[in-house]
């Protein structure tokens, strides 16, 4: 009785711990929400846009966090892997697949804010060049 209880309840915690790896238990607020997507297809102003470049590389900042967070789990998963039994290869690759999501999201962001940013800078020429125009000779 005991060691049916003790297995349940060792393949219970399993479960969850798996559960709370998931990338979307773990995303406190993914990177491209409605709300961004929005602002990021109204954004007409360089303020606008640099707005939007700084979203972006807050979100990619928090996921260069997970992602350390992340390496530091898989190698203590690795280094005490007999702690984990057969479930250590598991975790393991999960772990690993979830720094290859971070790591892509973190690429796709910073691309996306260094777009923003190009975006601003090019509105800022044109707005010094309609400057420099309208002035008299």
């Amino acid at each position: 009785m005991k060691t049916k209880f003790g297995k349940f309840f060792a393949a219970l915690s399993m479960a969850g711990l798996l559960a709370s790896l998931n990338p979307s238990a773990t995303a406190a607020q993914p990177v491209d929400t409605p709300e961004i997507r929005a602002a990021a297809q109204k954004a007409t102003t360089r303020s606008d846009h640099e707005a939007v470049a700084k979203y972006y590389e807050d979100a990619a900042k928090q996921m260069q966090a997970k992602v350390k967070e992340q390496k530091e789990l898989l190698e203590h998963y690795e280094n005490k892997s007999y702690l984990y039994g057969r479930q250590a290869q598991d975790m393991q690759s999960h772990t690993e697949a979830l720094v290859r999501n971070y790591e892509q999201t973190v690429s796709a962001t910073i691309q996306e804010a260094t777009l923003h940013r190009q975006m601003a800078s090019k509105l800022k020429e044109n707005r010094a060049a309609s400057v420099t125009q309208d002035l008299p000779l």
